[in-house]
């Protein structure tokens, strides 16, 4: 799948599907592309260098979109070189990250980029504000989800779209994140995934131009 297809792909799946599996663990690969038509995409958060390509490949050769967070996959760079052979070799549809200069040079080579915020406290809003000064990614992910009230907050300095996840165990929590402004949520619960159809979200998601 070409970034450009798998860019489309992502975001006009996003009006559809509000749920976004985060794989932690190899075995929940096939139950995520049993349950395809039911994602938007994946979060690989599992794999290490040796393995990541076949991983990746088989989420494009299904056509579901797969984002790599980089801090969690074993003996990959992510200085702009590794970056490079990432995009070009790899092929994600995107990356998730901490680090806002990795979202800045993985946005120059054609990847969306997924910024992810932990709220601990208030000056976890400060830091997001601030980050967003220096680059602003295609998307940001807000950690915990528990805390539904927040994006509210967030939105009320962003316009970009925001994924929420972290600590999700019901259906009616996943909801209650949407309901709050959240465009996604992301979770690695297989059960959440199963019972994602139905959940109404927000408005439609602008597209990566």
């Amino acid at each position: 799948m070409k970034h450009s297809d798998s860019h489309e792909a992502f975001f006009r799946g996003l009006d559809r599907h509000r749920m976004i599996a985060s794989i932690k663990e190899p075995k929940h690969i096939e139950t995520a592309l049993a349950l395809r038509d039911r994602l938007s995409g994946v979060f690989l958060l599992t794999g290490h260098i040796g393995v990541l390509k076949g991983y990746v490949d088989l989420f494009n050769e299904h056509r579901v979109p797969v984002f790599l967070h980089l801090e969690k996959i074993g003996g990959l760079s992510t200085d702009y070189h590794g970056l490079d052979y990432l995009a070009k070799v790899i092929k994600p549809a995107g990356i998730i990250t901490t680090k806002t200069n990795v979202a800045k040079n993985a946005k120059k080579l054609g990847l969306i980029t997924i910024q992810r915020f932990f709220l601990v406290d208030t000056e976890g809003l400060e830091n997001i504000a601030k980050s967003l000064c220096q680059i602003e990614p295609d998307m940001i992910e807000l950690m915990p989800a528990r805390i539904p009230e927040m994006i509210g907050m967030v939105k009320s300095f962003t316009s970009l779209p925001i994924i929420t996840g972290g600590l999700l165990f019901e259906r009616s929590q996943a909801q209650e994140c949407l309901d709050n402004g959240a465009n996604a949520v992301s979770s690695s619960n297989p059960e959440l995934w199963q019972r994602a159809d139905g959940m109404p979200g927000t408005k439609r998601i602008r597209k990566v131009v």
